[in-house]
């Protein structure tokens, strides 16, 4: 592949991606920021050199940087696009003057602003799925197995083909791709299956094995049971919804992938899953390449639903309470709350530090997965 190839089907897809998805969560903070009648110094896609600005009558400075890695909103009175608090050059302001600054607002108007981008990112992917699925539609998959791999947890639990699953854990299970996030998401966790077998209902106690599947992004780590849908014309459905029924299909998708998300994160911090599935831009841009190429073949679809999967992860990532993201601006605020005062400048410069050095570690390490699996795929060695 050239150069000129890999810019186009991977580089400039990436871009895409990650700009209409960071515009819309720093748009975010902004429209709610503007709201609460806070000055906005500057809207930023993109860090580092500017290559091209303009000033509206507000005094906001559109900006968009050269590296295309994420953006910010910078507030008056605050030190940088982080929000981090500058106190001594918001105390020299006149009165007026700061009246309009971030940090002088009311708690719960800070935490509202803060809280606007990551709510903007789940509403982005809300509305990308309602489209797909009004659009689209999708194919229902009845819950049966077609067939059962052998040597699989599922043939050792006891499943046949023919098996119908009726519940998970007491849980209905409507599809069988309902029934394979379930699964995905309990590697090594025992579950309770019921299934009609002919004219009888069946408990089936089975617990999903790690195995190491293919993706854009190389491979990654998931439960599996060794099911195979079935695929007989009765169990496979085309369904087409109203803009009103996508839309509460949207809402339930959205939620599915926070709890996905959610699932695997646990996992990590106890120690059930693998590190290995984190990844990073280069990652990124992998997989924003393959969707892009997908989408020549079959539309738009799968583009857009990458943009809402990410859209939905960077919600929920900026949510998490760690120093120098949304969820940590909201950790100080609720101190503040129940406090009754902020904690002190050195307090929260501190933390902004160990924000920055976690989340530059994350960035390092998921950078190191992603070339790792670059290299496993280039030379075709497991990755």
């Amino acid at each position: 592949m050239t150069l000129i190839t890999t810019f186009f089907f991977y580089v400039v897809p990436f871009v895409v991606v990650l700009s209409i998805v960071v515009f819309i969560h720093e748009l975010g903070h902004f429209l709610v920021g503007r709201w609460c009648g806070v000055q906005v110094d500057a809207f930023s896609i993109g860090f580092g050199p500017e290559l091209f600005a303009r000033v509206d009558r507000h005094g906001t400075r559109w900006r968009v940087a050269a590296i295309p890695l994420g953006g910010y909103v910078k507030f008056h009175g605050d030190a940088n696009g982080a929000s981090v608090p500058d106190p001594e050059s918001v105390a020299a302001m006149p009165e007026a003057e700061r009246a309009v600054t971030f940090a002088a607002q009311p708690v719960w108007k800070r935490s509202a602003i803060v809280f606007a981008g990551p709510f903007a990112n789940f509403i982005l992917a809300i509305v990308i799925f309602t489209g797909i699925f009004s659009v689209y539609g999708r194919t229902i998959l009845a819950p049966r197995v077609g067939s059962v791999v052998a040597g699989g947890a599922g043939e050792a639990a006891g499943f046949k083909a023919g098996d119908l699953i009726l519940t998970i854990d007491g849980a209905p299970i409507p599809s069988f791709t309902r029934m394979q996030e379930i699964v995905s998401s309990s590697a090594e966790t025992p579950l309770l299956f019921v299934v009609r077998r002919g004219d009888e209902e069946v408990r089936i106690p089975a617990t999903p094995a790690w195995r190491a599947v293919s993706s854009a992004v190389g491979k990654v780590r998931i439960g599996m049971l060794g099911l195979k849908a079935s695929t007989a014309p009765a169990d496979v459905r085309e369904e087409r919804y109203s803009p009103l029924a996508a839309l509460g299909l949207a809402v339930e998708e959205t939620w599915s992938v926070v709890e996905r998300t959610g699932t695997y994160v646990s996992g990590l911090i106890s120690g059930r899953e693998s590190t290995d599935q984190l990844s990073g831009p280069i990652g990124i841009a992998q997989i924003s390449g393959e969707m892009a190429q997908a989408a020549t073949r079959v539309g738009l679809a799968p583009f857009l639903n990458l943009i809402a999967l990410l859209s939905v992860s960077v919600g929920l990532l900026n949510l998490f309470p760690v120093p120098l993201l949304d969820g940590g601006h909201l950790l100080f605020f609720g101190i503040e709350a129940v406090r009754g005062k902020a904690l002190n400048d050195r307090a929260q410069e501190m933390a902004f530090r160990v924000g920055l050095a976690m989340v530059g570690t994350l960035m390092i390490f998921s950078t190191y997965n992603d070339l790792s699996r670059l290299i496993g795929r280039l030379t075709g060695g497991a990755s």
